[in-house]
């Protein structure tokens, strides 16, 4: 068998990885140049999608990096409401979440990717497919070329053609409201220690930053933006002008943002936040979704790239055992859309609350207080259908 994967992001490469892992051929082929290679800010991928990367043979630990096994959660004015893990903290393997750059993880997957066999194909951008071939499926591209496969699995994000492909009238994906920035900040303390993310819902702003051992702080925000705006608006805010908003943003809060703020010397530029709450069909025939161009979840969720991940490991286990491709696919849609569409909700329900107005924030600050107080009475921790997630791969498995 010969699989074409559409787009070279994490989902991309990591399916590449797995279904090498399973004896299938796999290549991948990338809209943009080498030169986009990882673009992005930072993400944490959770023990789950660690641990399904351990199951292709990727150890989590050679992802670089650093730890980020506890969550501290405050107010605006500074008080802090609690304390938790980021998933458990005692496996026997030693494993915890990992808050990494993009194009660290992005370029380790990459290289596992091609060590394995797996080629990378830039500017190659699929325009269109040829079903009516008897064995297999053309996929065309924008420069005109075609290559045919057994399979073609789109891996190509957000705004898929793939998905398209699949079905013409697929939904759009949903915009929340919120816009992402970020940076990385130099020489400036911080309260907390490394090995925490520390988040702070502040009077007009959510903001989060992580300490890295070295001293480097990673940090984001989520601006609020009732109207979803265009790319030409976005990108028509000068540095500067974003800012000086970011500034005026967290004027009023008792938190480290400003400083942060200050002690970063390129603010990522803003972008929208998005998610698809059901995407009616993942596959037809030959081709698949997998990762944000099936179940795109909000950044609040903290589980982007792991869910990803898990579903490139259960696609290339399906492709592996099931007899024929259609029913192989359908075995993989069976066994992961019930879990994506829930973490779709719960991030869609976190980012509910970072801006919320004045009401809407006293409200907000009481539900958080009556959420953290009702955690820490739990017997189990109510995340852990989230965390202890686990793939079995082993011939014949359907977990």
């Amino acid at each position: 068998m010969k699989v074409l994967i559409a787009g070279g992001g994490i989902a991309g490469t990591a399916c590449a990885i797995a279904l090498r892992e399973a004896g299938i051929a796999a290549d991948v082929y990338e809209a943009f140049g080498r030169d986009a290679d990882g673009v992005g800010a930072f993400l944490t991928v959770g023990v789950n999608g660690l641990d399904a990367l351990r199951v292709i043979g990727v150890s989590p630990f050679a992802l670089g990096g650093f730890e980020t096994p506890r969550m501290t959660i405050s107010l605006g004015d500074g008080r802090r409401l609690a304390e938790f893990s980021n998933g458990p903290l005692n496996r026997a393997d030693g494993l915890v979440a990992r808050t990494i750059r993009r194009d660290e993880l992005y370029g380790c997957l990459r290289d596992e990717a091609v060590r394995r066999g797996a080629s990378i194909h830039y500017r190659k951008r699929v325009v269109g497919v040829d079903e009516s071939i008897a064995s297999g499926i053309g996929v065309r591209f924008a420069d005109g070329s075609v290559t045919v496969a057994d399979a073609l699995i789109g891996a190509d994000g957000l705004h898929s053609k793939v998905r398209a492909l699949i079905d013409p009238n697929a939904p759009r994906a949903r915009y929340a409201g919120l816009l992402n920035t970020g940076g990385y900040a130099e020489n400036v303390r911080v309260p907390g220690a490394p090995g925490a993310m520390h988040m702070h819902f502040g009077k007009r702003c959510f903001f989060a930053y992580f300490p890295r051992p070295d001293g480097q702080v990673l940090w984001f925000a989520n601006p609020g933006r009732a109207k979803e705006p265009s790319r030409d608006e976005l990108a028509a805010i000068t540095p500067e002008q974003w800012r000086a908003e970011l500034n005026r943003l967290f004027a009023d809060d008792e938190t480290p943002a400003r400083d942060l703020i200050r002690a970063t010397r390129d603010i990522l530029r803003p972008w929208g936040t998005y998610d698809f709450p059901h995407v009616p069909q993942w596959h037809r025939g030959r081709m698949v979704i997998i990762g944000d161009a099936a179940h795109a979840a909000s950044p609040s969720s903290g589980q982007g790239a792991s869910m990803a991940i898990e579903d490139a490991v259960v696609l290339a286990r399906c492709l592996r055992d099931g007899s024929t491709i259609e029913g192989a696919f359908g075995t993989y849609e069976e066994s992961r859309r019930e879990r994506v569409e829930k973490i779709v909700a719960l991030g869609r329900r976190r980012g509910n609350g970072k801006t919320p107005g004045l009401l809407g924030r006293w409200v907000r600050d009481m539900m958080l207080r009556l959420m953290l107080r009702q955690q820490r009475g739990a017997d189990r921790d109510p995340m852990a259908w989230v965390f202890d997630h686990r793939i079995v791969w082993e011939q014949g498995a359907q977990h």
